[in-house]
This record gives C-alpha cells, structure tokens and sequence, in this order.
C-alpha cells in the first residue's frame, strides 16, 4: 500500500490507538465509504471492538458491519449507523482507529505495523541503518523504509526482530543504503 497522503493530527492519545484506516469518501447511496487502509487484514475488521471513529469534533465508537471490494491499499467498508450518501459524506477525511488494548496478539513470526515503526535497525555486523520510518507496500513484498536504507521485508535478509531491544538485525546485502 503507498503511504497514505493524509494523516491524522498527533494527539494525547494517539499512543493508546492505532490508525486502521482513513476515510476517503462515499461509495454508493446506502451509507458505504472507500477506507484507504492501514492494515494488511480488513477482513478483520469487523470481529474488531473498541473501534472508533476520529474527526475534527473528537472520536466516536464505531463498528464495521461488512468490508468488501479490496483493491490498491483500499477496501468498501460498511459502518454501523452510516446508513446513506449524506451520512458517508459526514465522515469523509476520518480516520478508524482501535484502541491498542484490545487487538488480539499477531500470529507467531508477525508483527502490527506500529510494532515494528521506529524499531532501531543495524547490519550483522553492527552497522547502524537508523529507525524505521515506514513500511512500504511493494507488490511482490513489504520494504522497511530507515533514514539509510530500504530493507526488504524478507526471511532471508531481515534476520531477527526483537520488540524487548527495539531492534530489527537484517543481513548487509548488496543495495541496501540508499
């Protein structure tokens, strides 16, 4: 997925949720709307609670009823009480959040995107690469994007990841350093 052109304005909270998708406009006349999504499972979202829904007068709670038509890093996203085009319209530019103490824990080996942001990177040898910045959605696989360097996010080159040391050891392979 490329990165998302709009952001949500830092807040007090923002530790305590996680960005799943920002809304970029209505789909239809029954209350659907186009999600650019943060996630790599929208099929999830609707067994999700403790969503909510963050615009320019605060957040509210919210629930997602159905995802369909994924394409390109965005998905058709039904939301309850969002039951027509006017409706839709109101919510435009609002970003879904969750808030982090309910997601359930990653499969063994995978990580949530906000885990691995701002993880320190360094070579086998020790050579420091910086944090990662962001994760770029490529079509063949994901790339951690550092201050130094674009490190594909490949078994054989991303060699350990350690939450407790927020740190991510990648092999030092040809094309690496920007």
């Amino acid at each position: 997925m490329p990165p998302r052109s709009r952001r949500p304005e830092p807040d007090d909270e923002a530790d305590d949720v996680v960005d799943l998708g920002i809304v970029v406009k209505p789909h239809g006349l029954k209350g659907e709307v186009w999600l650019d999504l943060g996630t790599d499972a929208p099929e999830r979202l609707p067994e999700l609670r403790g969503l909510s829904l963050r615009g320019p007068g605060g957040a509210r709670a919210a629930s997602v009823q159905y995802v369909r038509g994924l394409t390109g890093g965005r998905a058709i996203v039904k939301l309850a009480g969002i039951n027509d085009r006017d409706a839709a319209e109101s919510i435009r530019d609002h970003v879904l959040q969750v808030a982090r103490a309910t997601l359930p824990p990653p499969p063994d080996g995978a990580f949530y995107e906000f885990q691995l942001v701002g993880l320190r990177v360094v070579t086998v040898a020790g050579a420091d690469l910086g944090r990662v910045q962001q994760i770029l959605r490529t079509g063949a696989n994901d790339v951690y994007e550092t201050e130094r360097a674009l490190v594909p996010a490949i078994a054989s080159v991303v060699r350990e990841i350690d939450l407790e040391r927020g740190e991510m050891v990648v092999e030092d392979v040809d094309g690496l350093l920007k």
